[in-house]
């Protein structure tokens, strides 16, 4: 039995464990442990986001057990790593102790603060999401206290926020912050005149790590939206109520947020292992600690100086820490199989940082500059894709519906057209009324209501050429079969029957053998043709109505040949869509299970328009169908009930039971 442990459920962490679990999937001499503080995982990158009031915490709070319930092998423990004994190769942790064979250091990073004085006892950090969860609350705190301050200083004291370090994450910082500020002013009945946003930064320069192209931008939109930029001015010292520059100037502040250096987590100094710069433990090119064979480092935490990047560090990003992740797994699967190690080669696709919501800037692919609207689009797909690669497709629809459907104060580059907080009891009549249309429909067809054929007759109504006796024998309806020919069209025709009729007829009794083959093939055409159809989305007295298509297209004639290829089957798929009909028609009026309903209706409304049976008049079906899917169920409806308890259930299915802490290991 070949024993992993991995250490830390970041980024790195869930790469390595999710490449060994799914190598040795169905390896029983293997086990792969998983072993965090918590029993989630945490989208740093987005942390910004809730400091800022944008999000709420469960947006970047991701369950384990949700990400690893289709890798069985992987067993999660929450538990907090206090040591490790290198001689009895034991990880002890305060709860339990794991064995191991080899491991994986995943522990990563935290906030450097250099030893500026007060940093520790007066600023805020942002590495974890208790820390930016306390950003938030601190502020609304100073919010509420400015509110019923009548000092003017201590006021305006009260509402400026400053953040040191213009990185990535500072930077994203205040832009989330400026944002904030016109709802922090309402709710709190403030002057946003007396509210200040600061970055400081001791470079010269902001945002180090894109080009100087992306730095010009970012600084005209900081200046442009009211934020206080200064550069080439640390900080000297944090104290309660205001910093101290290195130039001597002070900022009055009760919020100071330190985004300026990272280093590897402090905690696994107790580890004894050798470490390079900002506390970052050394490791060879397989992420191998340096003189402690079986044990791994990644991530944040790992310090190794890539040759391929001229022996600079492995910055401390997130394509790093899933490759420096993906080594290491890759690594121990070739030491325990005997196959070829991988020295790492960091492959960093670009760099994306927003300013709020709605602005952002990237440099992609070494090429690629991008502003704007494009450049928050690409983080969003980007931050998608990572959902997609961990197979995590509940956190990717989690992520889409937090970013694009729960916001806001508009905060989205889509501004407010996309917020779900609309009131849905408003569109329960056009609920009632839809589900009406299609339940007249199916009954009608049904019971041959109201002059309409009856589709559970013999009568084949579909008009497909291939189902059309008067089609197959078209030589001879033209000297005998006139009138059968034109009760064969005439089935198909829902309005200007009496024209087809005699159109076709008049052809037929001309020797137009050509032109009834041709009506026969093609009803919707006939009908256009022979009934004066004229485009409108409405009727109007006089006129008859056109349809979507003359006449299906060949390739949609061969799917429907192949489904619906002789009478027999057109017959029972006549039945079978009148009960449809009816069964949609009750679903919808009684609100059950109505996204499903309509995004069907929408496909078989699609369908209709391609076999030429669906007319303009009714196209309004789809846009209705569309609008209806913004669950209008869950008012007077038996999704109210429904969904829910569905949802509890599919998710206890896929994904088992999750937890606030997992463990005891076995």
């Amino acid at each position: 039995m070949k024993e992993i442990v991995i250490v830390g459920a970041g980024y790195a962490g869930i790469s390595a464990a999710r490449k060994l679990g799914k190598t040795f999937k169905n390896d029983a001499d293997v086990k792969i442990t998983l072993v965090d503080k918590h029993a989630y995982h945490t989208y740093m990158t987005e942390l910004h986001e809730v400091a800022g009031g944008r999000v709420e915490a469960n947006a970047v709070k991701y369950d384990l057990q949700r990400i690893f319930n289709k890798y069985k092998k992987v067993q999660l423990v929450t538990d907090t790593v206090v040591g490790i004994d290198e001689a009895t190769k034991t990880v002890q942790g305060e709860s339990y102790s794991y064995h191991y064979d080899y491991l994986i250091l995943a522990m990563g990073g935290e906030a450097n603060d250099f030893g500026v004085a007060g940093v520790k006892e007066n600023g805020f950090t942002l590495w974890s999401l208790a820390a930016a969860e306390r950003i938030r609350a601190h502020i609304k705190e100073c919010c509420a206290k400015a509110e019923h301050e009548p000092n003017q200083a201590k006021r305006r004291a009260l509402l400026s926020f400053i953040v040191c370090g213009a990185g990535f994450t500072g930077v994203e910082m205040v832009g989330e912050l400026i944002e904030w500020v016109p709802r922090l002013a309402k709710d709190y009945h403030l002057d946003e005149e007396e509210f200040s946003v600061h970055l400081v930064e001791a470079a010269p320069k902001i945002l180090a790590m894109v080009t100087e192209k992306e730095q010009d931008k970012a600084m005209r939109y900081m200046t442009k939206v009211g934020i206080k930029v200064s550069t080439g001015d640390g900080i000297q010292a944090v104290n309660k109520h205001n910093v101290e520059l290195a130039s001597g100037k002070t900022i009055d502040s009760y919020t100071t947020i330190w985004t300026a250096g990272v280093q590897g987590n402090t905690e696994a100094k107790v580890f004894g292992l050798e470490t390079g710069r900002a506390n970052r433990l050394v490791a060879d090119q397989y992420m191998e600690a340096k003189d402690h064979p079986g044990i791994y480092v990644v991530g944040d935490l790992v310090y190794y100086e890539d040759p391929n990047e001229g022996g600079r560090p492995t910055p401390q990003i997130v394509q790093a820490a899933e490759q420096t992740g993906e080594t290491a797994a890759h690594n121990i699967i070739a030491d325990i199989k005997g196959t070829e190690k991988h020295a790492y080669k960091g492959k960093y696709d670009g760099f994306m940082v927003s300013i709020g919501s709605r602005y952002g800037v990237a440099f992609l692919m070494g090429k690629w500059h991008l502003t704007g609207f494009f450049a928050m689009l690409m983080k969003h797909l980007v931050n998608v894709l990572y959902f997609f690669t961990i197979r995590s497709f509940y956190y990717m629809w989690t992520y889409v519906r937090h970013e694009f459907f729960k916001i806001k104060d508009k905060r989205n580059i889509f501004r407010g057209h996309l917020a779900a907080h609309g009131n849905i009891l408003w569109s329960v009549p056009l609920r009632f009324f839809y589900g009406s249309v299609w339940l007249l429909e199916g009954l009608k067809k049904a019971f041959g209501l109201w002059g309409t054929t009856n589709w559970f007759g013999d009568k084949v109504v579909f008009p497909f050429a291939w189902l059309q006796e008067t089609a197959n024998a078209a030589a001879s309806a033209v000297t005998s079969g006139a009138s059968e020919a034109a009760s064969s069209v005439s089935s198909v025709v829902t309005s200007g029957a009496s024209e087809a009729v005699s159109s076709v007829s008049s052809a037929v009794t001309s020797g137009a053998s050509e032109a009834m083959s041709s009506a026969a093939s093609s009803a919707g055409g006939a009908v256009a043709q022979a009934s004066h159809a004229v485009f409108g989305l409405s009727y109007a007295y006089g006129e008859s109505p056109k349809p979507v298509l003359d006449g299906m297209p060949d390739w949609f004639a061969a799917i429907m040949r192949f489904f619906v290829p002789n009478r027999d089957m057109a017959l029972f798929m006549q039945k079978f869509m009148t009960v449809m009909e009816i069964l949609i028609g009750l679903a919808l009026i009684a609100g059950l299970f109505v996204w499903l309903i309509n995004a069907g209706t929408v496909v078989l409304v699609t369908m209709f328009c391609l076999s030429g049976m669906f007319y303009w008049v009714n196209i309004w079906f789809i846009p209705v169908a569309i609008a209806l899917m913004n669950g209008s169920g869950r008012a007077f409806g038996l999704d109210y009930w429904v969904m829910p308890w569905l949802g509890k259930k599919l998710d206890r299915w896929l994904y088992g039971r999750t937890s606030h802490h997992y463990g005891p290991p076995a």
